[in-house]
């Protein structure tokens, strides 16, 4: 265990055996990009359409932003939150942190304020960095109500002009005297430097823990692999930098690559292809949905894509029909990607074959992340054989933060973390996906977790019991709808009134069910657990043809 509580489940051998062959860096992620800004600091770091930084400048930032966490008190270990829009600024902060040994814990915009809540304690955040308002809602007012209840929440600091008591400014903190280098900790690449933020099948949002090494030798080498002459990255993310499909922008390009990192404050398709346009990326980094609308807006094809050289897509499994379509608009190659926060990484690669890239999920490249299928029982099956896809290799994390439950759940004491998804390994060595075990709706590229909505469905007065069921779409892949079954003589509310009353408990938008069907008593498994499979069923029978928003009438079985 290290000075910040975490620990490390992946063998001590094991990440000494990456470390000798050099598949570890064994350097600080602050050292590497020190590293690049010695070799090339006139080169952009990160690019917007309205604004450039360049490594020299970036460089000069964050040792200013490292000075003031510094005199703010802030030490190795101390984790560090941040919720902003993608701007140079998350990067700086990345880096300030790994800098004096601190945590980044970075979430999206738009959690809602249980999920708020739940991140910042359960990752006993010290400091938190916010956008002062975001969807008409003042973020301060909310961390402030939130403050009584987050113990170790000790700094507050907004990325706005306007001043506010108790609060510092980020603007501020770029003033100070940049840090000396001579001033700095001394720094374990083995010790953790960000959390990566996954809904998973839980309730809550859980955050998993990754060091240095890990997150260079492993997420970084991912890039590598895709793209060896590093220098020459210049990948656009059209997600935020706050989840764990962002994680690679500062510490995997920045970092490891010594690459550009282009960004939009937040996803829109209009600036999606100015900045193809302007900006030119090498790559493009997206979920499936952000692909589709941005392949079907006409202005893409006017538009000049011949920098591009592949998209990446992850976070939901992608059809063919939309692959065909995105390489055909895009003009370049498709790069499927299918991984997780939780340390699992597998992908395509530009010389796979059409077939390959439309349907299997890539070859395994033990030098970021080992694929093992196995039975119930845990035992690895023989090639061909269809079971749970197990993964451990450098991209692997030290552990879940604050969750023992979930490190038992899912890891073993080999390292070992258990996907919950079935597939098998082919004749080829490719990894072919199967199914799902995990309990789990992904709509249009968010991880959604059943088991949060209907927690907090059962506490309306008169439900009484809940469940959450995908409802296919051509569009986002799934939509959800919210299975009810209320009290005797209850009036049953509609969709907008129940979605309201889920909004009021602390549901965020993007997670609000789009169907709402009544049961009388919702269908029991043999073991007396609410049959989600006899739902399914019904509800792929009696697809709605209606546009989601409606309320759909009940089975009064």
């Amino acid at each position: 265990m290290n000075h910040s509580g975490i620990m490390d489940l992946v063998p001590a051998e094991v990440r000494n055996r990456w470390a000798r062959n050099g598949t570890y860096p064994n350097k600080s992620l602050y050292e590497l990009f020190c590293e690049h800004v010695w070799q090339h600091p006139d080169t952009p770091a990160v690019m917007s359409l309205d604004h450039t930084i360049t490594y020299a400048g970036l460089s000069n930032k964050v040792r200013r932003l490292a000075a003031s966490f510094r005199a703010l008190g802030i030490v190795p270990g101390d984790v560090i939150a941040y919720q902003l829009h993608n701007t140079w600024h998350s990067c700086a902060i990345d880096l300030a942190a790994a800098a004096l040994g601190a945590i980044v814990a970075p979430f999206p915009l738009g959690r809602g304020r249980l999920d708020v809540q739940s991140l910042l304690r359960r990752c006993d955040a010290r400091v938190i960095i916010i956008e002062g308002q975001y969807a008409n809602i003042d973020l301060c007012e909310l961390i402030e109500s939130l403050r009584p209840t987050l113990l170790s929440l000790r700094i507050l600091i907004v990325d706005d002009i306007a001043t506010r008591e108790g609060w510092h400014t980020l603007d501020d903190l770029f003033l100070a005297e940049p840090i000396e280098t001579g001033k700095l900790p001394p720094v374990s690449p083995d010790s953790p430097v960000r959390f990566l933020i996954s809904s998973g099948t839980e309730a809550e949002p859980k955050w998993i823990a990754y060091s240095h090494n890990a997150l260079a030798g492993g997420r970084g080498r991912f890039l590598q692999h895709i793209h060896p002459d590093g220098s020459s990255f210049r990948g656009l993310y059209l997600m935020p930098l706050g989840t764990a499909f962002g994680s690679t922008a500062t510490f995997g390009i920045l970092s490891w690559l010594g690459g550009s990192v282009i960004v939009l404050r937040q996803f829109d398709v209009a600036a999606a292809i100015q900045t193809i346009a302007e900006l030119k990326p090498a790559y493009i980094f997206g979920v499936p949905t952000m692909f589709q609308r941005i392949a079907a807006d006409p202005a893409l094809s006017k538009t000049d894509t011949s920098s591009l050289i592949a998209i990446i897509s992850g976070g939901a499994k992608i059809d063919a029909a939309s692959i065909r379509r995105c390489t055909e608009a895009f003009g370049c190659g498709f790069i499927s990607l299918y991984g997780s926060a939780d340390g699992v990484n597998c992908h395509t690669m530009l010389d796979d074959d059409p077939a390959t890239v439309f349907f299997k999920a890539g070859r395994p490249h033990p030098d970021v992340c080992s694929i093992r299928i196995v039975d119930d029982q845990k035992q690895e099956l023989p090639q061909g054989c269809v079971g749970e896809i197990t993964a451990r290799g450098p991209i692997s994390p030290m552990q879940y933060v604050n969750a023992p439950d979930l490190d038992a759940l899912y890891r073993d004491k080999d390292g070992w973390v258990y996907t919950g998804d079935l597939g098998l390994i082919d004749d080829d060595g490719y990894l072919v996906l199967s199914g799902r075990k995990k309990d789990i709706i992904i709509r249009g590229g968010v991880n959604i977790s059943p088991a949060q909505i209907e927690n907090i469905a059962v506490s309306h007065p008169a439900v009484v019991s809940a469940a959450c069921i995908p409802v296919a779409d051509p569009d986002l892949g799934h939509r959800v709808c919210l299975c009810l079954a209320l009290r005797d003589g209850a009036e049953r509310p509609s969709l907008s009134q129940f979605t309201r009353y889920l909004c009021n408990q602390g549901l965020e938008t993007a997670k609000l069910p789009e169907y709402l069907r009544y049961y009388r008593q919702l269908p029991l498994s043999p073991a007396g657990k609410i049959d989600k499979k006899q739902l399914t069923a019904e509800i792929e029978f009696t697809q709605p043809v209606a546009e989601p928003g409606v309320t759909h009438g009940a089975n009064q079985c």
